[in-house]
Order: structure tokens, then C-alpha cells, then sequence
């Protein structure tokens, strides 16, 4: 924890800000990417998403409290910002967030940066009838092998809850891909 401090340090102090958050960069880029894709879906947006994150992730830093890791900190940035960017481009589409995941997934196809198939296409179906807090806690469970509790800290909802939405996730999911 103690090492966290010292880098926030590094982050905030305009001497080493820029090697540290370059640092930053290198660590957090991927996964935050690969949590914002499993969100939004597709690749531009995730991209779109994930600078946004970074701006302010940069921005607020001085606000960072360290009640929680860095980690989760910067996890929860990157779900808001995710959860905004569909309801607002669903909102500017004149369409329900629903209806915008289900267009995205019919696009995927077509995305050269996926590399799934007609299974992959069909788990994406079934994520999207879900409830949004059971999307989330199955994604970052499922595709990035989480931990409940640091799914806890990011999303600020208990273990236990975690487990049970994990566990209706699950369910809907196994049904929705049996019986379609």
C-alpha cells in the first residue's frame, strides 16, 4: 500500500508526473480496455471510452482519497464512463441502451478486432437481456476473472450481493443459450 502512495505521489507531483503516468498507462491500458470492450463492445468506442477514462483518471487524481486501491478507483472510472458513453449514444440514436447493445452485437461480425464466433455472438445475446448491475458483475467476472472482492470495492456492492447476481447471471444465461 505503501508503494501506491508513492506512485500517487509521483502521479501528482509535476516533476515526475509524466514518467509515472506513462507508467500508469502501461499497467492499466490493456485491462481497462479489455473491461471498457466487454461494456461497450465495440473496439472505437472502447477506444473512445478508454481515453476518456484516462483524461479523467488525470483530471481528478488529486481527489483520489486512496479509501480504495488505485485499481478499483480507476475501474470505477472506466465502468461510468462506459455505462454514459452507451446511454448517451443510445439517447443521440433515439434508441433504448438495449436496443443499441443488440445493434452493436449484430455489427460484430463485421469488427475486425473480433476474433469470436457464432458462440461468442450468442453469449453476447445472452449478456445483454441481463439486467445492467448482473452484465457488469458477469463480465468482470467471467472475462476478467475479477475477484468478488475487488468487484466489491469497484462497483461498491457487497460480496454477497456479487455472488447472487453472479449466480441469476448465470442461470439466465444458461437458459437463454440452451433453449435459442
Amino acid at each position: 500500500m505503501q508503494e501506491e502512495k508513492e506512485f500517487i505521489q509521483e502521479l501528482l507531483n509535476p516533476k515526475t508526473q509524466n514518467v509515472a503516468f506513462e507508467k500508469l498507462l502501461n499497467d492499466f491500458q490493456k485491462p481497462l480496455y479489455n473491461h471498457i470492450r466487454t461494456i461497450v463492445v465495440n473496439h472505437d468506442d472502447a477506444d473512445d471510452v478508454l481515453q476518456n477514462t484516462f483524461i479523467k483518471v488525470f483530471k481528478y487524481l488529486n481527489k483520489f482519497k486512496g479509501e480504495s486501491k488505485l485499481f478499483s478507483w480507476m475501474y470505477r472510472i472506466a465502468t461510468n464512463e462506459a455505462l454514459t458513453f452507451i446511454n448517451q449514444k443510445a439517447k443521440l440514436s433515439g434508441i433504448s441502451s438495449e436496443t443499441l447493445q443488440n445493434k452493436t452485437i449484430d455489427n460484430l461480425k463485421s469488427d475486425v478486432y473480433f476474433d469470436g464466433d457464432e458462440i461468442q455472438i450468442k453469449l453476447q445475446r445472452a449478456i445483454a437481456i441481463l439486467p445492467e448491475k448482473q452484465q457488469l458483475v458477469f463480465k468482470m467476472k467471467y472475462f476478467q476473472e475479477l475477484k468478488y472482492e475487488e468487484i466489491s470495492e469497484i462497483l461498491g456492492t457487497s460480496v454477497g450481493a456479487l455472488k447472487a447476481s453472479y449466480h441469476h447471471a448465470v442461470k439466465k444465461i444458461e437458459t437463454f443459450v440452451t433453449s435459442n
